[in-house]
């Protein structure tokens, strides 16, 4: 029988639980720290499945999280406020001083190429405060200044479907002097938004379009909750916090809250579950299945530790070994059989991170390419020469469903238009639900239960939880404050239920993904803050003395020095160096901060990140340092591939050091003459020699250095190890370099 090539896509919306359990005067009842849940709901939620029903031969699946359901039903019932609100409610004239700094501070939050800049009055105000800074804002703005950034930040969220709605329409077109009246109307259009999430939801999975899942209940890491020494399976010298967490049974409380928040809601029961951040293990399963739950989720990264097999890459990111990848496996349990999918982590990634930056048609037909190409090489190891596919198989896209689109032009609509448009005419590619395929194609290999790998997303294994110092120290927190309550047997769900919420909410995962390194934010000290308030939670609720190390926080939330790149980036090369373009990358202190030789230096810091088009660079300059004057005037890339057989030569220069890393041998070579602002690019030939080669490498030169390098220019795989070193020099005679007595190491998305 012939097939299409079958599709899941599977958007996980959640947000963490960002309700305040401190009770103070000076917070109000159902106060929230933080607004995400409600901007995020009227961008995010509601039109992503409204778009989808527009294309009814497409069918999806969609992940809410319980802790995004509660708060959304908080916000539709006028019952959460977070400060972000109470500031928009309030008559201007009576913003207090510290408010206003508040308001200067934080309502620009979010991307401003995608939600600032299409607006002129939204943009005004920003680069006012960009170019002239907070304290001027604070002494020059008039009241109606206040009055507009309340309201635009609240609009500028609103997504884009519903601009054709007349008020929001009017508002679009008013621009400026925005009342009282016209923020209290905009809150208000706000929540008949937010009213309108999970009834659309139910809708579409009555009509058979949708299938909706769940999550546990606050999102926890269930493996850890079952041992946190489960972090040892993949990384076996991980350093474990210093007390053991092994609550197992905390694992069925989150499985059972979760099923029946999902019940009363979509008046059936789930069928899918998405593991928190995509984490299994062994000990989950048993529960899972044993709660009644047909299928979960995780990454290929998981399934290739699990059959002990390494996913290779073509030099266009096409899985070589597709016959693994896309087919759902059984997990045999002692309450049942388990089905199990594992995501394509590349085109997941490339929706994600990528696609955003590129012109939407062409984005999306790059993801049409690289479904037809999964199709192409499944053929090929048909043993017949059918053009069709003679047996089911299922790729897997599985993301977060609502960050991604803050970079989207049009919150990701001519994207997703262009995509849906091109799949509802295609009869080689079929959009199911998971358990529409599983219906029809039950999984046929089995993966043992106690061979499934114990590990997450994020590199097949838990280090972005745990085992970092203050990772491990939230965890010690934790575990002191679970075995408080298990001393306290009276306290039963029935009995005491705000001490079970309050753990539940501790042990979700959000707060250790932003302890310690790997993930940073302007609001860490929020989620510190939170995380402990759930905790004091648990004392109060059992009547017993909080412990001073948690009234502490956590870790120190002042900005650091040197950082590894926490995500992709795609920043827009103009030299500017735009704060929002880089926040996610890696950086290295220079002058001042890496030794003796570079104490004077002009180059006061190096930038570096990547995404799957591009490697980044940037450099900061010393205010008025020219180049050629103050620095030398060229500026050279080499690239060095440790692992790989390849031609290789020295690196050009006159007056080099013999000494390590200048004395490596290198592949590619990308000078730039700073003072004409041309470059030119070298490949290592036969004989040590440098061949010249094209580049379509691009320079913004101004407050700063930027460069975008494409990895086509470099022609090298997926996957790949590489490491980089700048060298300055002066008509080809070198003067110095960086990082100091080091290589910077990039991995090849």
């Amino acid at each position: 029988m012939p097939h299409p090539l079958y599709v899941a896509f599977i958007w996980h919306q959640h947000q963490p639980l960002y309700k305040s359990r401190v009770d103070r005067p000076t917070l109000l009842a159902g106060q929230y720290r933080l607004p995400w849940v409600r901007l995020h709901g009227t961008k995010d939620y509601l039109d992503l499945v409204l778009l989808l029903e527009e294309y009814p031969k497409l069918h999806q699946t969609v992940n809410l999280v319980p802790s995004l359901l509660l708060q959304i039903e908080d916000y539709v019932a006028g019952t959460a406020f977070d400060p972000y609100l109470t500031a928009a409610l309030l008559p201007t004239e009576q913003l207090k001083p510290e408010q206003k700094a508040f308001v200067v501070e934080h309502f620009f939050d979010g991307n401003h190429h995608t939600l600032i800049d299409p607006h002129p009055r939204y943009a005004e105000l920003y680069y006012q405060r960009q170019d002239k800074g907070r304290d001027w804002c604070l002494e020059n703005w008039n009241l109606q200044d206040f009055s507009d950034l309340l309201a635009w930040h609240n609009l500028a969220w609103i997504d884009p479907l519903f601009w054709g709605d007349p008020e929001i329409s009017q508002w679009l077109e008013q621009g400026k002097g925005f009342t009282l009246g016209d923020r209290q109307r905009i809150y208000s259009k706000q929540r008949e938004i937010l009213s309108r999430i999970v009834p659309q939801h139910r809708k579409m999975q009555d009509a058979g379009q949708l299938e909706v899942i769940t999550s546990p209940y606050t999102h926890p890491i269930l493996p850890l909750l079952a041992d946190t020494d489960a972090g040892r399976v993949a990384v076996p010298n991980m350093t474990l916090p210093t007390q053991r967490f092994q609550w197992a049974d905390d694992m069925p409380r989150h499985l059972k809250k979760a099923w029946t928040m999902y019940e009363e809601r979509f008046g059936r029961s789930p069928r899918g579950l998405w593991p928190s951040e995509q984490s299994v293990s062994p000990a989950v399963l048993a529960p899972i299945a044993k709660e009644g739950f047909q299928w979960i989720c995780s990454d290929e990264a998981v399934l290739g530790w699990s059959i002990k097999h390494f996913f290779h890459r073509d030099a266009s990111g096409n899985v070589s070994e597709p016959d693994l990848l896309y087919r759902p496996y059984r997990l045999e349990t002692t309450d049942g059989d388990l089905a199990i999918v594992f995501r394509d982590h590349r085109l997941s990634d490339l929706i994600g991170f990528t696609y955003s930056a590129m012109e939407p048609k062409q984005a999306a037909s790059d993801l049409v390419g690289h479904l037809e190409a999964i199709g192409r090489s499944l053929k090929t190891q048909q043993s017949s020469d059918s053009t069709a596919l003679e047996e089911p198989r299922l790729v897997t896209i599985a993301l977060d469903g609502e960050n991604c689109w803050e970079y989207y032009p049009q919150d990701g609509i001519p994207f997703l238009r262009s995509l849906y448009e091109t799949l509802s005419h295609s009869s080689d590619i079929q959009l199911v639900t998971v358990s529409e395929f599983l219906d029809q194609f039950p999984p046929t290999e089995t993966i043992p239960a106690d061979q499934l790998h114990s590990g997450s997303w994020v590199d097949g294994n838990f280090t972005t939880w745990i085992g970092d110092p203050a990772k491990n120290r939230a965890w010690d927190l934790l575990t002191e404050a679970r075995q408080v309550l298990a001393n306290h047997p009276e306290a039963t769900e029935e009995a005491n239920p705000a001490v079970w919420e309050a753990l539940y909410a501790a042990e979700g995962s959000d707060w250790f993904w932003w302890f310690g390194e790997g993930h940073s934010s302007n609001q860490d000290a929020i989620f510190d803050q939170l995380f402990r308030e759930h905790l004091a939670a648990i004392y109060q609720a059992l009547n017993e003395p909080i412990p001073a190390n948690v009234r502490r926080s956590v870790e120190s939330h002042t900005e650091g020095g040197d950082r590894a790149p926490q995500s992709f980036i795609h920043p827009f090369i103009d030299g500017r160096g735009d704060e929002q373009d880089w926040d996610k990358a890696g950086r290295i202190e220079i002058g001042g901060a890496r030794g003796t030789m570079h104490r004077s230096s002009a180059i006061q810091r190096l930038w570096y990140g990547v995404d799957h088009l591009n490697f980044y660079l940037r450099l900061d300059f010393k205010a008025g340092a020219e180049p050629g004057s103050d620095y030398p005037p060229e500026l050279n890339l080499l690239w060095f591939y440790p692992n790989e057989t390849m031609h290789n030569s020295p690196a050009p220069f006159v007056d080099l050091p013999d000494e390590a890393p200048l004395n490596y041998l290198f592949h590619h070579h990308l000078g730039i003459n700073l003072l004409t602002q041309t470059l030119w690019f070298q490949e290592a030939e036969e004989d040590c020699r440098w061949q010249s080669r094209m580049t379509r490498a691009r320079i913004g030169f101004d407050t700063c250095l930027e460069l975008a390098i494409p990895w086509a220019d470099l022609q090298i795989q997926p996957d790949w190890s590489l490491q980089l070193v700048v060298v300055l020099s002066d008509s080809g005679r070198y003067r110095s370099y960086l990082p100091e007595n080091a290589l910077l190491p990039i991995g090849v998305p």
